[in-house]
């Protein structure tokens, strides 16, 4: 079946009347709850649902309505509109880690000041000074994993990605000790943030429960962390050309420095997006390649003929097409980003339909990325779809795992060449299979992963 076969299928769900229509509710809410406990007793189940229902759809999330957009279509337009801003149940639950003054939360003026502070730590010729430390930092993860014979994937990940972050945009402020403790505390913090999201009960999240202990434990460990490089850096009195330095200088709108807070809240928007989302596709991508020993086999040869008998260099990264595919695929399949939040700041209006200003909007890039409507052969993992030429047969903002826009993560390509440099050293080092424990069910929090994967390393 082609993808315009499936495009043209007739829809299950009655068209509106006008741009008055209010969307249709989504079925098995109950009372209190709404349509929470389906977000967490099987989200991705029914989000993937979603659109055969409607466009956009509506939620109760405790005592709030929400409303589900289902089509590539009309997510890109909330990306790309300004009358959708970056809040919402999502970033609300967020708020406790990212703060409101980071990249990642700021909306207007401010955000946009923000881009422009960090977009420099990201350009292509600072991305080429980070080379040698991306190939130490992978050599050495490779080394470590030979003399371990058994890995724990999901630490071993956190570990390597947050390491490279820290090395390659806050130089000198990495030890072992603290990349532990950063995944330490992400890994807690993120469990619990998907459930402060979908059951939005406030006040009960304040007793002193063992699991909000936790929680709020790991929340000021992180906090502590940063406070930590922040003031060796400036006790330092150095001022590499990376991110931190970027931040320590930069003036706001009236000429001003910056305050404190903000470049609390920058370091950890920056560590959290270099550590949980990149970890977790990182995670996904060791699952691939334990499950799909053929996979393997075609980056090695692909390797092979870029490096030949040297070692991987960063400069190898843009001849890598095929892994870079991988990558690629894996992020369709397994986004680290599978759920995000919008809210409207005017009445307007979504797909014949309107929404009120004030209202939260919620999609799901898991679902629309598995969507037959837009991929043949959607649960096939298939590399080749991202081939030249073939990539044009993918519906536009069906596969936008940066994002698009003003909000388009500004790491992307630092983001990608992490990843296919990982991936080739790693394929190139071992070949992988499933060990005791190990368990490739999805974890579902803040981000997506697989629950609990460990893996025999076997050297090539």
């Amino acid at each position: 079946m082609t993808v315009e076969s499936v495009k043209s299928e007739p829809q299950i769900y009655a068209e509106p009347e006008g741009p008055s229509a209010e969307p249709p509710l989504a079925d098995g809410g109950v009372p209190l709850l709404g349509h929470g406990w389906k977000l967490v007793r099987d989200p991705l189940a029914f989000l993937a649902g979603l659109r055969d229902h409607g466009d956009v759809v509506r939620l109760r999330l405790g005592p709030k309505t929400v409303y589900a957009v289902t089509t590539p279509e009309l997510t890109g337009a909330i990306a790309l509109s300004p009358d959708y801003i970056i809040a919402g149940p999502l970033w609300e639950s967020l708020e406790s880690l990212l703060g409101k003054e980071g990249v990642a939360t700021a909306n207007g003026p401010t955000h946009r000041r923000q881009r422009r502070t960090i977009q420099p730590a990201f350009r292509q010729d600072a991305l080429h000074a980070y080379g040698p430390v991306m190939e130490e930092e992978v050599a050495a993860l490779m080394d470590r994993w030979r003399s371990a014979g058994t890995i724990d994937a999901t630490t071993e990940a956190f570990r390597a990605v947050v390491r490279i972050s820290v090395s390659c945009l806050m130089r000198g402020s990495c030890t072992d000790e603290r990349a532990e403790r950063v995944s330490a505390a992400l890994t807690t913090l993120f469990r619990g943030m998907y459930q402060r999201m979908v059951i939005p009960l406030g006040p009960l999240y304040r007793l002193p429960l063992p699991a909000n202990r936790e929680f709020n434990r790991a929340l000021a460990d992180l906090h502590l962390l940063v406070d930590e490089i922040v003031a060796d850096r400036r006790a330092s009195g150095q001022n590499p050309d990376d991110l931190l330095t970027a931040l320590l200088t930069a003036r706001d709108e009236n000429g001003e420095p910056i305050g404190d807070q903000e470049i609390h809240d920058q370091v950890v928007a920056m560590l959290t997006a270099g550590s949980e989302t990149v970890g977790a596709v990182l995670i996904s991508l060791l699952l691939v390649l334990t499950e799909h020993p053929d996979l393997a086999d075609k980056i090695l040869a692909e390797v092979n003929t870029v490096a030949g008998e040297r070692p991987i260099a960063f400069e190898d990264v843009r001849k890598l097409t095929y892994t870079a595919n991988v990558v690629v695929e894996t992020m369709r399949l397994y986004p680290s980003v599978w759920i995000l939040t919008r809210r409207a700041v005017t009445d307007t209006e979504l797909g014949g339909y309107r929404i009120p200003a004030g209202a939260d909007i919620v999609y799901s890039p898991y679902a629309i990325q598995r969507d037959p409507r837009s991929f043949e052969r959607n649960e096939e993992f298939d590399p080749d779809r991202w081939l030249p030429g073939r990539d044009t047969e993918v519906p536009k903002y069906a596969m936008k795992p940066f994002s698009v826009g003003n909000r388009k993560c500004p790491a992307d390509h630092f983001s990608m060449a992490e990843l296919t440099l990982l991936t080739a050293a790693a394929v190139r080092a071992f070949t992988f299979e499933h060990a005791s424990g190990s368990d490739a069910r999805p974890r579902i929090g803040i981000t997506l992963r697989p629950r609990k994967l460990r893996l025999r390393a076997a050297p090539r």
